[in-house]
């Protein structure tokens, strides 16, 4: 079993930055990678970022250049630092987390909202 808590969501203004973070607990070996998505009202959750075991990452075509995602060495925290916000990255953000089975964990959501 896998835990995952984020935090750091909140308001910011168009240009501004945020730094989430997902906090992992439990059985951290069965994991091999972890991502972050986001959801917007009335609007499928979509994929934003990921990373594998070995350092690897991939990001959306939409966040590139502006998301960043990184893991401490323990993997018991996963960063998705936010740059050069716009209205259109307002969305619930999902922490996400995939065993060696494939099976997908998931976080409750923190919520950013972008808006002057």
């Amino acid at each position: 079993q896998v835990q995952l808590v984020e935090s750091g969501g909140g308001l910011v203004q168009p240009g501004g930055s945020l730094r989430l973070s997902c906090a992992v607990s439990g059985n951290l070996g069965s994991l091999y990678y972890m991502g972050w998505y986001r959801q917007a009202p009335g609007n499928q959750r979509e994929f934003v970022a990921g990373i594998n075991n070995d350092g690897t990452t991939d990001y959306a075509g939409s966040v590139k250049g502006r998301f960043t995602i990184s893991g401490d060495n323990t993997r018991t925290t996963i960063i998705l630092q936010i740059n050069t916000l716009r209205p259109e990255d307002t969305a619930d953000y999902y922490c996400n987390a995939r065993n060696k089975s494939n099976y997908d964990y998931w976080g409750q959501g923190t919520q950013v909202t972008v808006s002057s």
